[in-house]
């Protein structure tokens, strides 16, 4: 049987992994800064080997690692000429927009923010923009964005389209095959999965591209670290059956709260991601405030539940004042389901009772 037939359930297990009789089961930890006359930010380590190759064989292109997300879309935003215009969505990646913010405060690139919905505004957008940065969904708000007609109409005018796939994974979503150019991945999300790690990815379609973000890694001495790497080629390991759990379980989730009477506008979006709303800042974060089990933090992807009211942050205040995004873990179901409506139910009867104040 060729490994091409393997299912990519099959392949992130097995993707990477050292061939012939007598190697080991595992990629090795390989703990050098320099190799023979070179360093090993110029030529990489078997084990960033093994973890781009992994990734690669997933999203159907040359994955290149660096030490965080944000080296990995710094590393995009680098491959630009000066001037260059970036479109990104209004609701997106919070880091995404303060690294345009600073790109466009400091003369560097020009940037548009269009509606993660509005297809026609990315369609026009394409005729005149150098790099269109999509999201599969976006984050915090769970939209869907077109990325196939947006994607056919860069190619017409020459844009490049760049999709952050880091809530659907390369098991949900390959945007290179609906026509994207590059693929980013925050490695420390779903994909390293236990909220111990950071690390991000670019993956290519054209290998010309590849080597050129290789270099720019070089040049920014944004490499990952080894340790890094190694978990998350193990995280990787384990995120189908990680990926297919939470993903069910969000699913019940999901049609829980939508019935809940405090609740409304629940987006879920297949995969481990829930946002939901409740009637304003207030109640939102009385709820975060009366959880036990799902912590309340702004991390998400791992095996622990989180759940965060962005617009508490001053670069997110754009986003519903009440809206609550909530990262599916790997908990029994049903004592996240009791934790949730405990929390909600707190926080309906207050509101019933006027003891929340509004925001």
């Amino acid at each position: 049987m060729s490994t091409a037939d393997w299912s990519p359930r099959t392949r992130a297990i097995t993707a990477g992994r050292p061939a012939g009789p007598d190697a080991p089961m595992n990629v090795p930890i390989a703990p050098a800064s320099a190799l023979g006359l070179g360093y090993a930010r110029e030529h990489g380590t078997e084990t960033w080997a093994a973890f781009e190759d992994a990734i690669g064989q997933l999203e159907g292109g040359t994955a290149v690692a660096y030490a965080s997300g944000m080296a990995a879309i710094s590393a995009v935003f680098d491959l630009l000429p000066a001037g260059a215009e970036v479109a990104v969505p209004g609701y997106s990646y919070v880091g995404t927009r303060d690294l345009l913010d600073y790109a466009e405060r400091t003369g560097r690139l020009r940037g548009r923010r269009i509606g993660p919905t509005d297809t026609a505004g990315w369609v026009a957008a394409a005729a005149e923009a150098d790099l269109l940065l999509l999201e599969s969904p976006t984050n915090p708000t769970l939209d869907p964005m077109d990325i196939a007609a947006v994607a056919e109409a860069a190619r017409a005018h020459g844009a490049r389209v760049v999709v952050d796939n880091t809530f659907a994974t390369p098991l949900g979503r390959q945007p290179l095959a609906l026509g994207a150019d590059l693929v980013l991945h925050s490695a420390t999300k779903l994909i390293g999965g236990h909220s111990d790690l950071l690390l991000g990815l670019v993956v290519s379609g054209d290998e010309e591209l590849a080597g050129a973000l290789r270099e720019a890694r070089t040049r920014a001495g944004a490499t990952p670290g080894v340790l890094e790497t190694w978990l998350a080629l193990r995280g990787l390991r384990t995120l189908p059956v990680r990926l297919a759990a939470a993903s069910e379980t969000a699913a019940l989730l999901a049609e829980r709260l939508a019935a809940h009477p405090a609740v409304w506008n629940v987006r879920h979006p297949p995969g481990t991601m829930i946002a939901f709303e409740l009637a304003d800042a207030a109640a939102a974060d009385a709820c975060c405030a009366a959880l036990s089990l799902i912590q309340h933090a702004t991390s998400l992807g791992g095996v622990d539940s989180s759940m965060e009211r962005r617009a508490a942050r001053p670069a997110d205040s754009h986003v519903p004042a009440g809206m609550l995004r909530f990262s599916v873990g790997l908990e029994d179901p049903e004592d996240l389901w009791r934790d949730l409506e405990s929390a909600l139910d707190e926080v309906d009867g207050a509101r019933n009772t006027g003891s929340v104040a509004r925001s």
